[in-house]
């Protein structure tokens, strides 16, 4: 039976370098897994109140869909040193109500990607923060920044360069063998 992945990206920017990289990504992974970008730009801002009521349509479709998932690719740009709004967003509507955490116990892997040299290094260092308290186990090596990431895509958005592939799929390897421990 396949594992099911779900593909988180920060970025809704259309022509996003992120969601290039997660392509590139889910193009490595092996035959038995499926995985699928899951939508998180239309989720409102979490508010307990709808928890408490009428909760959004949105909410209770993109938790279920979290829950039915054996693991979770999160793709991430860096905004100001920490992540983008719409990531934590999802993580904190999908880790509600309190009780019912559609992440605890699913694997995860974290990629960070930037323009710049830097990689999004205070991103992923954010994100796996968040995703400690919300008990999912994570990719701790190789740690996954992915600097200059413009230059590593072509015009067709796909990674050329045999280096980097190699290092996207050693990254891709080590999340599937924490994902078949689970």
């Amino acid at each position: 039976m396949a594992k099911k992945v779900a593909v988180l990206v920060g970025s809704l920017r259309k022509a996003s370098y992120t969601k290039q990289i997660a392509q590139n990504i889910i193009n490595l992974l092996p035959d038995d897994f499926e995985a699928e970008i899951i939508e998180i730009g239309n989720l409102p801002f979490y508010n307990e109140e709808y928890d408490e009521g009428t909760t959004p349509e949105s909410y209770t479709t993109f938790r279920n869909k979290i829950s039915g998932m054996d693991a979770v690719i999160f793709a991430t740009p860096e905004y100001n040193r920490s992540v983008p709004a719409v990531l934590k967003n999802a993580l904190d509507v999908g880790s509600r109500p309190y009780g019912k955490s559609a992440w605890n116990n699913k694997p995860a892997v974290i990629i960070s990607t930037s323009i710049g040299a830097i990689s999004g290094f205070g991103a992923n260092h954010h994100l796996r923060q968040s995703l400690t308290f919300l008990n999912m186990p994570v990719v701790q090596q190789p740690e996954a920044y992915i600097g200059n990431v413009a230059s590593l895509l072509n015009e067709d958005g796909i990674v050329t360069d045999e280096g980097t592939i190699g290092f996207l799929q050693s990254i891709v390897d080590a999340f599937v063998n924490l994902v078949n421990k689970y």
